[in-house]
């Protein structure tokens, strides 16, 4: 399946997506990691990135921030339980 115009192709988790937006948010990141998310009121998550915008080709995502999307560019997202 060709790539729709004006979309990026990302990782999350090894798994290749096409994003038709310029930004993504840590909730997106998210549900595209986990479509069926861990439950429970401890379960929290890390989202870090590489290959990003030349400013910041590298961080990490923190809820509720979003981050400029650039084709190629790899996200881990790692559940964690707080208990």
């Amino acid at each position: 399946m060709a790539p729709q115009p004006n979309t990026d192709t990302i990782k999350v988790n090894g798994r290749k997506h096409e994003w038709p937006n310029q930004k993504i948010s840590f909730e997106e990141v998210v549900n595209l990691a986990f479509p069926n998310p861990p439950t429970g009121q401890d379960v929290k998550y890390e989202v870090t990135y590489r290959h990003g915008d030349h400013k910041k080709p590298q961080g990490t995502l923190e809820a509720g921030e979003r981050v400029k999307v650039v084709d190629g560019m790899i996200f881990d997202v790692t559940p964690t339980d707080l208990s």
